[in-house]
């Protein structure tokens, strides 16, 4: 497990880190936030579940479908640190251009706006992190780095609600843009760009010589030829499509179905949904990095462990009936949040472990591409289906359930775990092949 070039893992090393996570956690309030205004946007622009699914996601999906590869592809030949300054800066003005919007149509150009600049901002942390931390101490890093955006969601929907109350929608956004420029003065100033491929292992397929230089559309074939890299990335993101849903509905959820004001329901479902999955995802990280010196296969055990029982909790709270635990405060809790932190909390389970293994899978050199095109199919199927396809189902079902439609739109798209689970089993079986998974360690 550990590498032939032992060097070691110092400050700047954990420095670079704690950055990577500050721009992610700052990237995901953009996209939550939106979760506590999709009332108000709403009553401003007179528009549908259906619309606000499509500026809450497949606006910003498409562009960041269209973008991914040829970000990934950028990261994987130019300096990734300096790529990051740029593309933060100008993450921070599309941004403010959301706040500027006078009509639905600007927002969702706004929009997609921000999804150019963000579309380079995943692959190329990978990259980084796969090149200041070894495999076996990768799952947690990862883990650190995917935690952030889940603590940011306490901002997001607990801060971000209160924001919008007070403040209006627009000035929230306003907000989210100033970390970003500074996060941005750090990346061009500060941090250095990484040795690529510092600790791959030399028998291991991501110590393997650069092949010619391929097509984009090649580089992607090339990769999902891999039975293993397919099925991980297809099990990443269909997991995706009903984690993204239940994140971005939660609030409204909680308005609708428990009659919660909004604030409230902002509070609520950032602290305990946040709190709890950003737990959930370091504890899997550090007891990953743990179990994989004994056996690789908990590379694939976790996430699957993690699918199971967080999706029986989540579908416990979603079918809870309306009744106050207790008041924090003058906060009203319902009971029903105690099984939204259970399955907070296990639902995180595949990420660290999932990126980890990927990044084994693939060279150095094609690192940032590979997280990429992952990064692409989580984005499609999570940020651009997921939400679309929630307010859809939502939409439909209110002539018949009224006020409770979205309750059940939410569960129908929680069953689709079933698939990433099925998916996960298939990578294992490629990955078990004699002495296959540990040629990737």
């Amino acid at each position: 497990m550990s590498s032939t070039h032992p060097q070691p893992i110092g400050w700047r090393s954990h420095g670079l880190l704690f950055v990577l996570a500050m721009m992610y956690a700052d990237n995901f309030v953009g996209r939550q936030i939106i979760a506590v205004m999709i009332e108000p946007l709403k009553q401003e622009f007179g528009a549908s579940d259906t619309a606000m699914g499509l500026v809450s996601g497949l606006a910003f999906a498409a562009v960041y479908v269209l973008l991914g590869l040829p970000a990934g592809r950028l990261a994987d030949r130019l300096s990734r640190t300096r790529l990051l300054a740029i593309t933060c800066s100008l993450w921070a003005l599309a941004t403010v251009a959301c706040g500027l919007s006078t009509s639905f149509a600007m927002l969702v150009i706004a929009r997609m706006a921000v999804a150019v600049f963000e579309s380079p901002s995943t692959s190329t942390s990978m990259s980084i992190i796969a090149d200041i931390y070894p495999p076996h101490r990768r799952s947690f890093a990862i883990s650190c780095y995917t935690a952030a955006p889940t603590f940011s969601t306490i901002v997001a929907l607990s801060a971000g609600a209160w924001v919008v109350d007070q403040y209006g929608w627009r000035s929230a956004f306003f907000a989210v843009a100033l970390p970003s420029l500074l996060i941005s003065a750090v990346f061009a100033f500060v941090m250095r760009d990484p040795v690529r491929g510092r600790f791959d292992l030399p028998h291991s397929h991501a110590s393997q010589g650069a092949p010619p230089i391929q097509s984009l559309l090649g580089s992607a074939r090339a990769l999902m030829a891999q039975p293993a890299y397919r099925c991980l990335v297809l099990a990443c993101g269909i997991t995706t499509f009903s984690a993204y849903a239940f994140a971005m509905w939660n609030a409204s959820f909680l308005v609708r179905s428990h009659d919660l004001p909004l604030h409230y329901a902002g509070l609520l479902a950032g602290l305990v949904g946040g709190t709890f999955a950003g737990l959930g995802a370091l504890f899997s990280g550090w007891l990953t990095d743990r179990l994989v010196i004994r056996s690789q296969h908990w590379q694939i055990g976790i996430p699957l462990i993690g699918h199971v029982l967080g999706n029986c909790a989540l579908i416990i709270y979603l079918l809870w009936p309306r009744d106050i635990l207790l008041h924090a405060g003058a906060v009203p809790v319902p009971s029903a949040m105690l099984w939204c932190a259970l399955g907070s909390f296990f639902s995180v389970w595949w990420v660290g472990p999932c990126f980890s293994l990927l990044t084994q899978l693939v060279p150095a050199h094609r690192r940032a591409t590979a997280v990429a095109l992952q990064t692409i199919i989580s984005t499609l199927c999570g940020v651009g289906i997921g939400p679309l396809a929630t307010g859809l189902l939502s939409d439909v079902l209110m002539p018949v359930l009224v006020d409770e439609s979205l309750r059940y739109a939410l569960l129908l798209v929680s069953l689709t775990i079933v698939i990433p689970i099925v998916l996960l089993w298939r990578t294992y079986q490629h990955l078990a092949a004699p002495s296959r998974l540990s040629a990737y360690a």
